[in-house]
């Protein structure tokens, strides 16, 4: 590869862009692939999202568009006209990947569904992102943003425990689903490397949502009483856990909780509070390591609990949100500020990675969100500005017509019948949710996971519930098994030297080291990417953390609410007139699991290409940052700092969750046009609201939201959630409802879908989600059997490594196993 080629120079994507496969293009666009974006004569409906350019809508003013479509390509075709499908089919023909998100049958009513587009390019991937996937009872109902978060599970979660559940106000259900697509896209065309065929990439965006639930989904199967939201924080069980602090200027996040993992930290933290005066000796001296357990048994009780989050929110609404932050990084306490869009764009931790780069839209010279990762192997390009409607439509037909022929894959004559990834070794050094989650992907279609654990030092992710039979264990966490199904665990002390020469050893024989250590640990060890690139040349070194690499915050530790604090989604999630509530959990540790797979995926292609390994540096904050990017330019742009507003939509109304009958029974509705309004009062019974003056228009409804939330819940309170989700549905206005663990678990559509897999454990089960988007000929799978800590050690070490039974019983005796 010539020196400043991107990542996927010469790779053609085409994308029918619409709101559901945006974000997907963008990814293989900022990755160097020609995205062709295809939209409709009037423009995509992407150009119709907000925010806008001073706020006044129009065509090429989009904030949303100029996020996504950026180093995009822009033709306009009209799909209804015959001659216009033939120029899409011609133009895929030369393509390797397709990307749409229409209903399903749309396309296939129109000659352009997968096996028609297929028989004539065999190699092409096919990408189709729909809210439910292509299968199942749900395939044909309607859905907003709102309504799939609902489905999925992370709604419950969100939000006071007095008012309705609360999205991110900025929306994030197809985000998550056009990254999980992306994802699959790349197996798919990594399978393409050995077979030459493409395949039909399915991804429902309500599975692909479901990973924000940090698999409390499933807590119900597993006899565990269910998360309840609760006020920047969640129930669980008898302890309410709080996340969300006063500060002098604004407000803060911290992790305060139990466990062998988290509890030092919580102890550092009561110390900190005790030290300035806000609480005793002896509650500071409280055993938070083994607090759970205590108060199982009867040793403590829960006002101890109280009475230190009552002197922490003391403690820290004395201090401005800046102190308490360089109180955190000086005593390793897990704190970090609620910033604000503003904060954000103006972080000087940002500023030295610079992150931020330059963007030109309406005539302004701005700046935009930067790299997802960044790749040592090739030369970051300055990203295009989104393109004027069918601003390359003569430039692309041009090309077509001159009858460029692209290099394809050899078709091979049968299938392959080998799994996408299979004869890939991956070195899986992650700890949390946010590395193990994207290898447990790589595992899925058929990569081998060697992971390594400490006896010592325990991952988090054991310490977590739900646990199987609602019992803590270090086997029994089904976020563990979640985040490692089908994976060899070994376990290795890095602190002896012959640990680290196994390790070594393993780096040679592998072909990806995914490691989430702070930034600068492995290379005190001898472990870093120069070491390991020694051993093994063409390595590829994927480095995950909260803030990167480098940069003032690099060592700033933590977990995903952390860094979604940083980002700004705790700031944009809750009631105008109430503290942030956050998405629930470690947030960013839902999203950054897509961006370490595809950087991994990508970086493998390449290698493929160019015989070339490379390091990544995958900051999780900074790759979540896409999920809010436009509203950062509402603030570059337009000096506007969005915050949260509930459930209010800039373009629906009504649009929220509300209340039916039963206890903390919500259902979620959102009403896009006068027809679903119409069709909603009629269901309701009261067919005159929609001549009412307040609401007959959407313009009227937006400026009386606050009675129309009001009108509508005195209507649905009087239904159950699922008779009224069905009425509406059978309409095709876009209703589900609020789903827990119970209610997923019993959801028709993913059981016809295969989400849950039931796992056997002794004589116990576990349950997890299964993979989260389909491919047609070489499907994922999961793994049966659950991994238990150092399970592997020799099979791996003599396997493997081809070490003997002295040299095994050396390390045993030299204590490099633990």
């Amino acid at each position: 590869m010539a020196d400043g080629d991107a990542m996927f120079e010469g790779w053609r994507v085409v994308e029918l862009a619409d709101e559901g496969s945006t974000v997907c293009g963008w990814v293989f666009a900022d990755l160097g692939a020609d995205v062709v974006a295809v939209e409709p004569p009037g423009g995509s409906p992407v150009r119709e999202l907000g925010p806008f350019v001073d706020g006044v809508s129009g065509t090429e003013r989009s904030l949303h568009w100029a996020a996504y479509a950026r180093s995009k390509r822009s033709v306009v075709l009209d799909l209804e006209a015959a001659a216009d499908r033939e120029t899409l089919r011609a133009l895929l023909d030369t393509a390797d990947v397709f990307i749409e998100s229409r209903a399903p049958g749309e396309l296939s009513r129109l000659d352009l569904g997968y096996d028609a587009v297929a028989e004539r390019n065999p190699a092409l991937v096919y990408v189709s992102i729909t809210p439910f996937g292509q299968t199942g009872p749900k395939a044909d109902w309607a859905a907003t943003d709102l309504t799939i978060w609902a489905a999925a599970g992370p709604l419950w979660l969100a939000g006071d425990d007095d008012r309705a559940p609360v999205r991110v106000s900025v929306p994030q259900a197809w985000a998550h689903a056009s990254a999980e697509a992306a994802t699959a896209a790349l197996v798919a065309l990594r399978e393409r490397n050995a077979s030459g065929r493409g395949q039909h990439v399915d991804v429902s965006a309500q599975e692909a949502c479901a990973l924000a639930t940090q698999v409390e989904i499933v807590s119900d199967a597993l006899g565990e009483p269910p998360a309840q939201r609760c006020a920047g924080g969640s129930r669980m069980g008898p302890f309410v856990v709080r996340f969300v602090y006063p500060a002098r200027d604004g407000h803060v996040s911290i992790t305060h909780v139990f466990g062998s993992t988290i509890g030092p930290a919580s102890a550092r933290l009561m110390a900190a509070v005790c030290e300035d005066g806000f609480c005793d000796e002896a509650l500071r001296d409280v055993d938070w390591v083994g607090f759970t357990d205590r108060v199982l048994k009867g040793l403590d009780d829960l006002e101890t609990f109280e009475r230190a989050k009552a002197a922490i929110a003391e403690w820290t609404a004395s201090k401005a949100k800046s102190d308490l932050f360089e109180i955190a990084q000086a005593k390793s306490l897990l704190i970090a500020p609620v910033a604000s869009p503003r904060d954000v764009v103006d972080n000087p931790h940002f500023a030295e990675r610079r992150y931020f780069e330059p963007l030109s839209i309406a005539g302004r010279e701005t700046r935009q969100p930067g790299p997802f990762a960044r790749f040592s192997g090739v030369e970051r390009r300055e990203p295009r500005p989104a393109p004027r409607l069918g601003e390359h439509s003569d430039e692309v037909r041009a090309e077509i017509a001159s009858g460029e022929a692209r290099p394809k894959p050899r078709v091979a004559s049968a299938a392959t019948g080998s799994r996408p990834l299979e004869g890939v070794r991956v070195l899986d050094l992650m700890w949390a949710l946010a590395g193990p989650a994207a290898t447990r992907v790589l595992a899925d279609y058929g990569a081998e996971v060697i992971r390594v654990e400490s006896t010592t030092h325990i991952d988090v992710c054991r310490t977590l519930r739900p646990f199987v039979d609602a019992t803590p264990a270090l086997e029994g966490s089904s976020v563990f098994h979640s985040c490692n199904l089908g994976k060899q665990t070994i376990t290795l002390d890095l602190g002896t030297p012959e640990a680290r020469s196994v390790l070594l050893d393993l780096a040679r024989c592998a072909d990806v080291v995914a490691e989430a250590f702070t930034p600068g640990t492995l290379a005190k060890l001898g472990l870093g990417y120069e070491a390991l690139r020694e051993a093994k040349p063409d390595i590829i070194v994927l480095s995950t953390c909260l803030m990167g690499q480098f940069g003032p915050l690099a060592h700033f530790a933590g977990y995903g609410n952390l860094a979604a604090a940083v980002a700004g989604f705790y700031e944009l999630t809750g009631w105008p007139d109430r503290a942030p509530a956050g998405p629930f959990g470690a947030y960013t540790d839902y999203v950054a699991p897509r961006f370490n797979a595809i950087s991994i995926l990508a970086a493998l292609e390449h290698r493929h290409r160019t015989g070339e390994g490379q390091h990544i540096d995958m900051s999780q904050a900074e790759s979540a940052l896409h999920f809010l990017a436009p509203a950062l330019l509402d603030v570059l742009v337009n000096d506007h700092v969005p915050t949260r507003r509930g459930n209010r939509d800039e373009r629906f109304a009504p649009h929220g969750c509300y209340p039916t009958r039963g206890e903390d029974r919500w259902i979620a509705i959102a009403i896009r046009n006068e027809s679903e309004w119409e069709t909603l009062c009629g269901v309701l019974g009261r067919p005159d609201l929609a001549t009412d003056v307040r609401f007959a228009r959407r313009v009227d409804r937006l400026e009386h939201a606050d009675d129309l939330d009001a009108v509508v819940a005195e209507l649905t309170i009087s239904w159950s959630a699922e008779e009224l989700e069905h009425a509406l549905q059978a309409r095709h206005v876009p209703a589900h409802r609020v789903a827990d663990s119970a209610s997923a678990l019993r959801d028709p559509h993913l059981a016809a879908r295969g989400h849950f897999v039931t796992l056997p454990m002794g004589e116990s089960r576990s349950m997890v989600e299964t993979v989260r988007s389909r491919l047609s000929r070489t499907p994922g799978t999961p793994a049966s059997t659950i991994p238990a800590l150092g399970a592997a050690n020799f099979a791996v070490l003599q396997d493997v490594l081809g070490y003997d039974e002295d040299r095994i019983s050396g390390l045993v005796i030299a204590g490099a196993l633990g």
